[in-house]
């Protein structure tokens, strides 16, 4: 069982090297795998990964656990940011665009705080 945010990097990737290629495995990615990660290709039914430069065959099962996550909610965000001190500025850097821009509109209409989705690559100076 691997957490989907963890098949990017660690030693989660040895593990799957050794398991991925074996049938009588099966391997579980728990909660929200983000388009353009490994975890998603192996829920997506990719037939090989590539780590450590070279392609992996998956021939282990490969089951997705989608709404089992240790992460908040929008809801328990906006909760938790409203006993902090408004800031000048709130980032959003994290989740997939259309979750993100969501989060953004519910901070700026129930907290009255500016809040900001970067574009992909911009940087920001913070002070």
């Amino acid at each position: 069982m691997t957490a989907a945010t963890t098949t990017s990097r660690g030693r989660v990737l040895h593990h799957l090297r050794r398991l991925l290629p074996d049938p009588r495995n099966c391997v579980v990615v728990v909660g929200f795998a983000a388009q353009g990660t490994r975890a998603r290709d192996l829920i997506e039914g990719a037939t090989a990964v590539k780590m450590f430069g070279e392609y992996v065959k998956v021939r282990a099962t490969v089951a997705h656990v989608p709404f089992f996550s240790a992460h908040a909610d929008a809801a328990q965000i906006v909760e938790w940011l409203r006993h902090a001190p408004p800031p000048n500025t709130t980032y959003i850097v994290h989740g997939e665009p259309h979750a993100a821009e969501a989060l953004r509109g519910r901070i700026d209409e129930q907290l009255d705080w500016h809040a900001v989705v970067p574009r992909a690559g911009e940087h920001v100076l913070v002070r």
